[in-house]
């Protein structure tokens, strides 16, 4: 037997196939599109990744001579995926990263909205969330919401077209709605957001084996599964990332290095007065997942391939370590996207820089500065994200593929940096949930245990890492200083 697990990934959709003893038979990939009909606005084509999803479990099933003995999913988080009451879409998702909301979060973090809120759910709010979509909805396209039956994740519209079920996970539900302690909507949040009259939109929470439901006739036909399969929705992508590179346990930590630079850490109690940053991630067994997904993450580096006349990734990474460990001086502020930053601190008008530059300078300082902006971004985040240092810290996506990142990530943070060497981390922590929600396993560590890939760990220099110590530091004042400089751009807007 075979389970078929899928990813649902901003950019790239994958189905991967899996042994019941965790090896990788079949893999597919098909990129999607994000649209982006006016500055700062990112969407997607719902219809267009379903099909995306159909592509690419057909062609992975194609490929087996045994029967698939269930689907887990997975997708990225957050966004505002609306659809009617027969579950077609009402208009284009509107992702995670889309800026049109700006305002709505500025006015909610003046008035002292969104800390709150944090109170609750543990939540740091940003515009790429449901609650500032729908008020923004409300100002700019209120028939939207009322064509609109159910507020969606990307996951639970993908569960939706293969069972026909419409339904949230804990850790989609945890923002911007839920109450962290109470692991419930908030009735409270919703007043706070003056959303109230639209609480029915949200779809029911479940957990566990609420979570599993069979192939709908329709979807079973479309995909080439054979009906009545179960389908099993899985936490949303970074937290199936973190349980697929073995990060399953309080205490540990990973980062996900991929459109989102995502630091995150499993802890078993939360202090909601204590840290207003990040986002708070209610998991199924009574744990938390406090994660630091930034806007900015390693298309950074594409960004720069580019500036810097690079042929491609590799070249890049050459030219940074030609510079030696900080850059001569260089610090870049890695605040690229148009939606600002939004961890481990709030800033919807935050922008990128590069500090310090003289006319001696070269571009190779220049990329490695920014490897290194990046990397420091990662040791604040993990910082915010537990007050206990971690003893080390694993690392996967796209990004983790450097050696050269790798490095300079264990090297600032001070810890041995851990690299799995599986290819779909997603996928797999999406299948580890699955055999755990099905009772193959009794808790995810015993699944992980049985079912993680060999790594590679890349250990601290000590020389580099006194190096980085006060590099970072100068960092974070620097970056203090910027905000200065992104209120007046604010104002001038």
């Amino acid at each position: 037997m075979a389970w078929l697990s899928v990813d649902v990934g901003t950019s790239v959709v994958k189905s991967v196939v899996y042994t019941d003893d965790g090896r990788e038979l079949a893999l597919a990939r098909r990129n999607t599109e994000v649209l982006s009909p006016q500055p700062g606005f990112a969407e997607q084509d719902m219809n267009a990744v379903w099909t995306a999803v159909v592509v690419t479990i057909r062609e992975v099933s194609q490929s087996l001579h045994e029967p698939v003995n269930g689907i887990s999913i997975t997708a990225q988080g957050d966004g505002c995926w609306l659809v009617d009451v027969k579950g077609n879409p009402t208009g284009n998702a509107v992702l995670w990263n889309d800026g049109r909301a700006k305002d709505v979060i500025d006015a909610w973090q003046e008035s002292g909205i969104l800390q709150q809120a944090f109170e609750i759910s543990g939540c740091m709010g940003f515009s790429g969330l449901s609650n500032a979509i729908l008020r923004w909805l409300e100002q700019n396209d209120p028939n939207r919401i009322k064509r609109s039956r159910w507020v969606l994740s990307c996951n639970g519209w993908i569960f939706s077209k293969l069972t026909g079920h419409f339904v949230a996970d804990h850790s989609d539900a945890s923002n911007p709605f839920g109450d962290a302690n109470r692991r419930t909507y908030s009735d409270d949040l919703a007043r706070l957001y003056q959303l109230q009259e639209h609480l029915h939109l949200l779809p029911a929470r479940q957990a566990n084996a609420e979570l599993i439901a069979p192939l709908a006739p329709n979807a079973a036909q479309e995909i080439g599964i054979a009906l009545n399969t179960s389908v099993v929705m899985a936490p949303y992508d970074i937290v199936t990332t973190a349980y697929g590179c073995g990060t399953v346990r309080p205490g540990q930590a990973c980062v996900i290095l991929g459109t989102t630079i995502c630091t995150e850490t499993i802890t078993s109690s939360i202090d909601l007065k204590a840290a207003y940053a990040g986002t708070t991630i209610v998991l199924d067994d009574g744990l938390y997942l406090r994660a630091m997904p930034t806007l900015t993450g390693c298309e950074a580096l594409t960004w720069a391939m580019k500036l810097l006349s690079c042929e491609d990734l590799r070249a890049l990474e050459s030219l940074a370590a030609s510079a030696p460990a900080g850059a001569n001086g260089v610090f870049f502020s890695p605040y690229l996207s148009p939606a600002g930053e939004r961890v481990p601190f709030l800033a919807p008008h935050a922008r990128g820089s590069f500090i310090g530059l003289q006319l001696s300078h070269s571009r190779a300082d220049l990329a490695r500065a920014l490897y290194e902006g990046l990397a420091f971004v990662v040791r604040e985040c993990l910082s915010a994200a537990s007050e206990a240092e971690p003893a080390e810290i694993r690392l996967c996506g796209g990004g983790s593929r450097s050696n050269f990142f790798c490095q300079i990530i264990a090297d600032v943070c001070g810890i041995p940096a851990i690299r799995t060497d599986d290819s779909e981390v997603g996928a797999r922590g999406a299948f580890l949930f699955a055999l755990t929600a099905t009772g193959v396993y009794t808790t995810l560590e015993e699944a992980a245990m049985q079912h993680l890939p060999s790594s590679q760990t890349f250990e601290p220099s000590k020389a580099s890492n006194e190096t980085y110590m006060e590099r970072y530091r100068l960092f974070l004042e620097l970056r203090n200083l910027s905000h200065l400089q992104w209120n007046f751009l604010k104002e001038d807007a």
